[in-house]
């Protein structure tokens, strides 16, 4: 599969551009179990509770400067867990370099999801892009952004960071 031009979404029909830089996602996830709603409850809390310096999630977004917005939700009373971010570049471009950041923290979640990828992630790269990709609920094209043109090394830089 060919990588998607910058400027182009993996969520758009084929042939269809996003007019936007930015690239949506919204991953959700179905949780095995109660008990693996727990266990991931106490991890995120864990993590999304340490100081951004110790947070190996927050240090990746950082590090990284392709993502603009980033959450974690549960859903569906706590039967699934949405990964929502907004990021630059291509999709595949996106997951491979989160990998390499943050394989190990995808390869803990991921422990608790049903029909997950094989683990660990870091050895199964396209499988875990297979996954998200079809656990990706797309936008309805087209994307709307405040700032279409705007990557987030751009915005960092008109605001003198």
């Amino acid at each position: 599969m060919a990588p998607t031009p910058p400027g182009s979404s993996s969520a758009a029909p084929q042939g269809v551009k996003s007019a936007t830089v930015q690239q949506p996602l919204t991953l959700v996830m179905t949780i095995k179990s109660d008990n693996d709603y727990q266990a991931l409850s106490a991890l995120l809390t864990k993590i999304q509770s340490a100081p951004p310096e110790q947070n190996p999630i927050w240090k990746a977004l950082t590090i990284l400067n392709n993502v603009h917005f980033a959450r974690f939700v549960f859903l569906e009373q706590n039967t699934k867990l949405a990964v929502i971010t907004t990021y630059d570049g291509t999709f595949e471009d996106y997951i491979n370099e989160f990998i390499d950041a943050i394989g190990d923290v995808f390869n803990a979640l991921l422990a608790h999801m049903k029909d997950g990828p094989q683990l660990p992630v870091q050895q199964n790269r396209d499988q875990f892009l297979n996954y998200v990709r079809s656990n990706d609920l797309r936008a309805i094209e087209p994307f709307y952004s405040a700032y279409p043109k705007a990557t987030v090394l751009d915005i960092k830089a008109a605001l003198g960071q």
